[in-house]
């Protein structure tokens, strides 16, 4: 596969402003050398989140979200890494080179640009043809009966097919050929357009490239009785790998936190409409692994808006049950019989507030029989410790008349906790780094003298011989340098606070090898008692000077 070449990574790099792009989420100010507002992560009033310009890093001190300018445009955008490369060159009109490993990787790379420039175009053609046409005009009347306003609908570029061959003779002119149409899921056989006389609904990635088309049927006299048809699988459109709606929702999923996961095209658009823009549709009831993935780079909790009938059917179950096992909080949102989510918008956050949680919901689907109890009694064993086991156990019994086994307590929330309250042995490794971080003069006079015995957290260590020059940066490396960058500001860390740091490390490494000797080696117990009576006459030199 095509590999961006780094020369292009590190113009893309150079060439970003992250005071511009973060600035785009959050408004910050400049507060001394570095820039702060509240953080784009999640809901505070306090302004926690700090930037800093000059080496393109931010760390929240409230949520604990952390990185460089790449890793901000992933969790922002919804991006892999090659994806937020590309979409910061699209910002800023870089070209990218590429390291080909065949030419057959380079065709295949052109084939798929051309594609994608081949189906935008066709969808800003069904636009104009919905919005500018005669044809549209009983189009436009439906989406008004259906009271979906003419500004969402352009926001998700909705668009009508006339049918025939235009389409085709438009794309040929502008030298796309009939392999490219049919490859794109244009035409058919006959080579019209595959999508005559329907309503078309842009499907698109989360960076907005448009993939393929859902198309839902206008006149009763259409050949295809479906009431609609997606674009044909092909290399491009995988109808299991598309979160409708999903680029025009990750801001909004981001911020709240939280997906609403619907049915249907017009679902979307009438909640987000209500102002509810964190609305996505699964483009079928149950959920696959690609949409999840998807979805889980933006939040951790799904809100499922399924009618009455689809949230109990096989496929939904399982659906929900592969979004638990991948780490979802999931929440069923009751709607009224017979109604979907587009019916029901008026006091939508009162249904999404008395959403059920996923064991309860699944408790109620079972039939009250001895194998329903069986079912839900495994059900209930096999999930983790938590407030929601135990609201679930308990309503299996009332509903079962029949006792249901809770092995184990309720799991006690604490990794908020630990995250904000370290040990001391941990703040001082932290601090330490931290210095070292910001003053590459500091990290060489004291990192030479350090090994991997003076650190417990083995993070910390990657960390030391990453700033020693000998480990390259990953994610999580970046991700300590953001934090360790903002402690630094936030803390006033300096050279003083360094020299005091390092003779603690040496000195708890000195008592560690004291205590594992135990007075066995007598001439190796009288070295280290020296080395420590040198280190603690430093440390009170150091702390008298700093008083």
């Amino acid at each position: 596969m095509a590999i961006i070449a780094q020369a292009s990574i590190d113009q893309v790099k150079a060439a970003a402003d992250m005071v511009e792009i973060v600035g785009a989420r959050t408004q910050l100010r400049k507060v001394g050398a570095r820039w702060t507002g509240r953080c784009p992560f999640h809901e505070e009033r306090t302004p926690s989140f700090s930037v800093n310009a000059a080496d393109k890093l931010f760390y929240c001190f409230g949520c604990g979200m952390k990185g460089d300018l790449i890793t901000f445009v992933k969790e922002t955008e919804g991006l892999d890494f090659v994806g937020a490369i590309e979409w910061l060159a699209e910002r800023h009109r870089i070209p990218l080179a590429y390291e080909e490993t065949s030419p057959q990787a380079e065709a295949k790379r052109e084939r798929r640009g051309r594609l994608l420039s081949l189906l935008e175009q066709a969808a800003v053609f069904y636009q104009r043809t919905l919005w500018e046409s005669e044809a549209g005009a009983s189009a436009r009347e439906y989406l008004a009966k259906r009271r979906l306003g003419e500004d969402v609908c352009r926001a998700y570029r909705l668009g009508l097919s006339p049918g025939g061959a235009v389409l085709a003779g438009k794309a040929r002119a502008k030298g796309f050929s009939q392999d490219e149409l049919v490859a794109a899921g244009l035409v058919n056989r006959r080579g019209n357009d595959y999508y005559a006389g329907r309503l078309v609904f842009p499907l698109a990635d989360a960076r907005g490239r448009v993939l393929g088309f859902g198309a839902r049927r206008m006149r009763e006299d259409d050949p295809i009785p479906a009431k609609y048809v997606n674009s044909p699988e092909s290399e491009l459109f995988r109808k299991g790998s598309i979160v409708y709606g999903l680029d025009r929702a990750r801001a909004s999923i981001t911020k709240e936190d939280r997906a609403l996961v619907v049915e249907g095209y017009t679902d979307v658009l009438a909640l987000h409409q209500a102002g509810l823009e964190a609305t996505v549709a699964s483009m079928g009831t149950a959920l696959t692994e690609p949409q999840l993935k998807e979805l889980r780079r933006l939040t951790g909790h799904l809100f499922l808006c399924f009618d009455a009938d689809a949230a109990g059917e096989a496929a939904t179950v399982r659906g929900m049950e592969l979004a638990v096992r991948s780490g979802f909080d999931v929440r069923i949102v009751p709607l009224p019989a017979g109604k979907d989510p587009a019916d029901a918008v008026e006091g939508f956050e009162e249904l999404l507030a008395a959403a059920v949680g996923y064991l309860k919901h699944r408790v109620e689907l079972e039939p009250k029989s001895q194998e329903g109890f069986d079912r839900v009694q495994r059900l209930i064993e096999a999930a983790p410790p938590g407030p929601e086991r135990d609201e679930a156990a308990r309503y299996a019994a009332d509903r079962f008349g029949l006792p249901v086994r809770v092995a184990g307590a309720s799991a006690t929330v604490v990794g908020e906790a630990s995250r904000k309250i370290l040990g001391a042995a941990d703040r001082l490794e932290r601090d330490f780094l931290a210095i070292c971080a910001a003053r590459p003069d500091l990290a060489e006079r004291y990192l030479g003298g350090l090994d991997d015995r003076h650190f417990d957290n083995p993070l910390h260590r990657r960390f030391r011989a990453y700033l020693a020059g000998e480990a390259e940066a990953d994610e999580d490396l970046v991700g300590l340098r953001a934090e360790l960058d903002a402690t630094v500001a936030e803390e006033g860390l300096d050279e003083d606070v360094a020299r005091e740091l390092v003779l603690r490390l040496e000195e708890r490494l000195v008592r560690r090898e004291l205590a594992d000797l135990s007075g066995e080696d007598l001439a190796r117990t009288v070295e280290l008692q020296g080395v420590l009576a040198r280190i603690r006459d430093a440390l009170e030199k150091v702390e008298s000077e700093l008083r």
